[in-house]
């Protein structure tokens, strides 16, 4: 077996005192692993970043055994957040998630084509709120549809019109920018209300029942806003 292909570094971890063992999730072979040897060489590791497109040629004697990459550096895309941790943890948070939400080797162009939005939405102002929007994006194209709307009830609280779900735990607040994606958050408890809900979305429904541990990664992210200066 043996294919050529363009595809983003969700994860990487020694192998050996010269190699990685890489998950890549690519446009034509979805997501998969492999060697690289002298992954952890100055050249080569510089290419290995995660978040960063790579072209990768991949090779394995059958489709059971363990594959190998050479890759080669398509675009550069985490080191232009070196100077911005809030971003590079959102990189991080982001890969970690379609790696553990994600089946090896099935293709799936609509999340190939979610890790590319991912990069455009970075350059948004409100890029955070677009963050979480984007989490629900792929929860949805993985098939589980986060369907706010329709767990929403309105209410007035003080003149203003807010959105709560209701349930057996006691009643949430659903904070309106996921409601109305052209309003945007009020403060940073709001903004970290949204990543609550989805969060407890995404370990009751799929991580729990399929006994995935929630990803360091995220929660990572998260602290690291509560030093957010908000505007």
């Amino acid at each position: 077996m043996n294919w050529y292909d363009s595809g983003f570094l969700l994860s990487k971890s020694k192998y050996s005192e010269n190699s990685l063992i890489c998950e890549i999730f690519t446009k034509d072979h979805g997501k998969k692993s492999g060697i690289v040897f002298g992954g952890t060489s100055k050249k080569i590791r510089n290419y290995l970043q995660i978040g960063n497109r790579i072209y990768v040629n991949f090779s394995a004697k059958t489709d059971s055994s363990i594959g190998y990459f050479k890759v080669e550096i398509e675009k550069a895309l985490s080191p232009r957040y070196f100077d911005d941790n809030h971003k590079l943890l959102s990189i991080t948070s982001a890969m970690q998630l379609i790696r553990i939400l994600t089946a090896d080797s099935q293709k799936n162009n609509d999340i190939f084509l979610l890790i590319e939005k991912f990069y455009e939405l970075l350059r948004s102002k409100y890029w955070v709120k677009e963050y979480i929007i984007w989490e629900l994006e792929l929860l949805k194209i993985l098939g589980y549809d986060f369907e706010i709307k329709k767990i929403a009830k309105k209410e007035v609280l003080d003149q203003k019109i807010i959105y709560v779900t209701i349930s057996k735990d006691g009643k949430k607040v659903i904070p309106n920018y996921l409601i109305d994606k052209s309003q945007n958050p009020s403060n940073l408890n709001n903004l970290l209300d949204g990543f609550n809900l989805v969060g407890e979305y995404l370990s009751k429904i799929i991580l729990k029942p399929n006994n995935l541990s929630f990803p360091i990664s995220r929660l990572n992210f998260i602290n690291s806003l509560k030093s957010l200066k908000f505007h």
